[in-house]
Formats: structure tokens, sequence, C-alpha cells
């Protein structure tokens, strides 16, 4: 039985309580490890810790900076086997999307932002004659980050690299479900000689550590991603303390499919965007949104493909839908499907839980399940699940999609699927949501601005949108 330990002042703790919370491996549903039940007396600690290295770590050149956080990606890349299988048991996803994608992006995280440290730059304004007006972008100080379980290293170092490369110090939290990877990225900041206090890794869970972090008075910003309900109980003890706050929350993504689409391309996308990840990934699109004229096509062919995923062992390198992450989330599931058979949906594929037998016949389990006949105010359509479930829609004109894409109070992605191009700009425009894909799914490019509107949060993250987030601008202004 493993014990995992906070992080706190360059060193690893045990919590002061001496409380710990079970850890499961959601393929075989049993505990294998145990993590901090963390409290205020914890994150009081690694505040201070913060605030003691901020001076000389903002005060520390970019360039130093920027070989630190080099030296923390090399060391992911150099250990990508041992995290892969870290991350596939504790979150139960299948070890090769952990293995090609959760932790290379991660170690791109650090080396993304390494760079961007070296290169970000401010602005100057000449008033004719007489003054310069220069902007001073300077690091917040102590900063708390929290990260959700579905891409536990991953959206983990996407908060972190970009608040210690704008010389802020950090006091994180990443979920008490999924919390390996995060411990084992503490052990990797010792190794790679992190300054002690710089960055602090305190786990636990959302009502008790969380919360004192996001109350704590010297902790001036929050970067926080996980679901709406929670991204509001954050934003109302934030406020009143003026903490900057980014939001990450929610999502209930259309995926938008014309006649004319390339139907081969689209049929193998959306089969990624309806499932990977069990379909617990914030943007995947699970309101399949068809154009009239072929959705009976397009039901019978998506079925079919749905029906080869392989459901099981998170280990075997064939499984293409893995554990679910946690009882609780499974019985959510579980929970909407019957609801949308309440609701009046039809299951026409997949709907029950799934028993891979011998070690993981008590592991959570779900099949990948596709659902039509619903409306798009059904709870089932406006409600985010964050399990491996799709609803179907059809649609006969450009104006009906968009009214369908836009019934849901969520506004983080959309993806678009036609070979009209003047179509897919006006739909994008149209669309009420912080990212629109055309042609694609998940294609990612770390410069561009991330976040979502209406109850998909506030704030945007990646590329200078992030190192803007991580600093304050002060204008100085020079009279000639």
């Amino acid at each position: 039985m493993m014990t995992i330990l906070n992080y706190i002042n360059g060193s690893l703790d045990a919590p002061a309580s001496q409380q710990y919370l079970d850890n499961y491996n959601p393929a075989t549903g049993t505990i294998y490890s145990q993590t901090p039940d963390s409290d205020e007396a914890d994150v009081n600690r690694a505040v201070e810790a913060a605030a003691d290295a901020f001076e000389s770590w903002s005060a520390l050149p970019a360039e130093e900076r920027c070989k630190l956080l080099l030296r923390i990606a090399d060391l992911i890349d150099s250990k990508t086997s041992e995290l892969a299988e870290a991350e596939s048991t504790d979150n139960g996803k299948p070890l090769k999307l952990a293995s090609i994608i959760d932790i290379p992006r991660a170690s791109s995280n650090f080396r993304f932002f390494a760079t961007a440290a070296m290169q970000f730059a401010s602005e100057s304004h000449i008033m004719e004659h007489q003054a310069i007006n220069y902007t001073l972008r300077q690091p917040v100080g102590v900063v708390g980050c929290i990260s959700p379980w579905n891409l536990p290293l991953y959206l983990f170092t996407w908060k972190i690299a970009p608040a210690l490369a704008a010389g802020n110090c950090i006091v994180a939290k990443p979920s008490e479900v999924t919390p390996m990877t995060a411990f084992e990225l503490s052990k990797i900041c010792m190794e790679a000689g992190l300054p002690p206090g710089v960055l602090n890794i305190i786990h636990g869970t959302g009502p008790k550590a969380g919360n004192a972090i996001v109350e704590h008075p010297k902790v001036k910003l929050i970067s926080f991603t996980g679901s709406t309900r929670a991204g509001r109980e954050i934003a109302s003890k934030a406020a009143p303390q003026f903490k900057k706050l980014s939001l990450e929350l929610g999502g209930k993504n259309p995926n938008i499919i014309f006649a004319d689409c390339d139907f081969e391309q689209m049929m193998k996308t959306t089969i990624n965007s309806s499932f990977s990840n069990q379909g617990q990934i914030c943007l995947c699109g699970s309101r399949i949104l068809v154009e009239d004229r072929i959705y009976e096509a397009f039901k019978k062919r998506f079925i079919e493909e749905t029906a080869k995923l392989k459901v099981g062992n998170p280990m075997d390198k064939d499984t293409r839908i893995g554990a679910i992450v946690s009882r609780q989330q499974f019985e959510k599931i579980q929970y909407y499907i019957e609801l949308a058979k309440a609701e009046g949906g039809a299951i026409v594929f997949g709907g029950d839980a799934v028993n891979p037998g011998g070690a993981f016949e008590q592991g959570w389990y779900m099949q990948p399940t596709i659902i039509e006949g619903l409306g798009p105010e059904c709870r089932t359509n406006m409600e985010e699940i964050f399990g491996p479930v799709v609803t179907l829609q059809k649609f006969s004109s450009d104006e009906e999609a968009l009214r369908l894409a836009n019934a849901s109070d969520y506004g983080l992605s959309a993806t678009i699927w036609t070979q009209n191009l003047n179509r897919a700009h006006h739909i994008a425009a149209k669309l009420e949501c912080g990212i629109v894909w055309i042609n694609c799914w998940l294609l990612r490019d770390l410069r561009t601005p991330f976040g979502g509107t209406k109850n998909s949060g506030v704030g945007r993250e990646g590329g200078y949108e992030a190192m803007r987030f991580f600093t304050e601008p002060k204008n100085v202004c020079v009279k000639l």
C-alpha cells in the first residue's frame, strides 16, 4: 500500500492531521494507496513557504527559470512509461492513451511555457513629443492552482507551468481522486532542483484543502478547472477578496455534422470525440447534431463503429474504453442513462455496465452509449454527464443546427463537419462557445486562447493569455 505525501517547502511531508483518504484503482475497484486528507494547517504551511520563496524566484532571470522548467520537462520525458502506468492505474484510462497523450502533453506544457518566459514582452506607447508609456508585467505572488481528475498530470501542469514561468510561487491541489502523478511530479521537481517553496502540492478534498487555498488571504489568484458547481462556489468566496480568477468549467459540446462532410474522416473523428477517455474530457462532443439527409446512414455506421470499441483492462493495448474514474462517477452515468429513458429517449446502443471478469470484475466499466429521441430541453441534453454517453438529434437547416447547438447553458467547444467553407465560417461565428473545430477535433495549438462562455467558465488560458493572467500589468509614464 503506497502512501502519498504532500510537497511543501521542497520536502515530502505527511499531513499535519496524520489523516489519509483511500485511493482506488478504478480498473479493479480496490484501494491501492493512501493520499493525505490535508486541511488548513497544511495549506498555511504551504502558503508561508511560497511567500518566503517569492522574492528570490520572481527575481530570478527568465533564462534561469526557463532552464529549470526545461529540466522538469526532460525528466517527465525520461519517465514517460512509469508516469503513464501510474496515470492509467489511478484514473482508469487506457495505458496507450496516457502514453501518447497525457504524459507527453505534460512535458510539452513545461517546455512551451519555459520558452514563453524568454519571449514574454510588454507594450510601449508613445505620446508624440510628450511622454513614453511602457507596461511592466509582474508576477502576482502566491497563486492557487486546483485541477481535476480527468486529465490529471496534463491539466495540472497546464496551470503550474505558466504560473512558474511568469515568476509566481504556487500552492497547487490535484484531485483527491487521481493524486498519483502529482505526487510523482513532486519527486521530479526535487530531482530537477526547483528551489524549496516555489511549488507546493497539497493533497486532499475540495471542501477542506481546496477551500483553504481559495480563502487564504495571501493567495492572490485562483486558477481552477472542474465542475460548474464547484466553480460557482469558488467564485463566491474569491470575489469578495478581489482575487484574480480563471474558471474552466463544464461542457455539453455540440458536434454538428452536415451532409456534405467527408463522411469517413468525420466518422473516425466522431468516435474519438464521443468516447475518448471514457467520454471524460470536457471537450467531448456529447450532443451529436446530424443533418436529416444523412441521419439514418450516420446512425447505422456510428452504431457499427461504436460496437467495435473494446471495453476492459486499461493496461491492454487493444482497450479503447477503460474504467470509469470512481464509483460515484460510475453511478452518476448510470443515473443519466435511466433519466434518458424516463425522458422518452431510446437507447440505440449500450446503456449497460460491463464486467470484464477476473481481477477486473469489481471495476467500474460502462458500455459506450448512444441515445436518440430527446429534444434539446431534456436534462440529458442540458446537463453534463461526463461519461461515454452521447445523444443524437436531427436538423434540416443551418438555422436549426445553430439553434440546437446554442440551446445549452454551456459554451465550451463545438465541432463543425462540412466542406462548405462559407457555411463553416458563418456557423463558427454564431456559435456561443470559446473553441470551434472545423473538420477536426482536439487539434490544439498551445499558443491559442482556451476557455468557454456561459456556464463553461470565465477567463482564458494558453499561450500569452496564460502569461498575462499570471501577471499584473503596471503602466509607467515617462515625460519627455
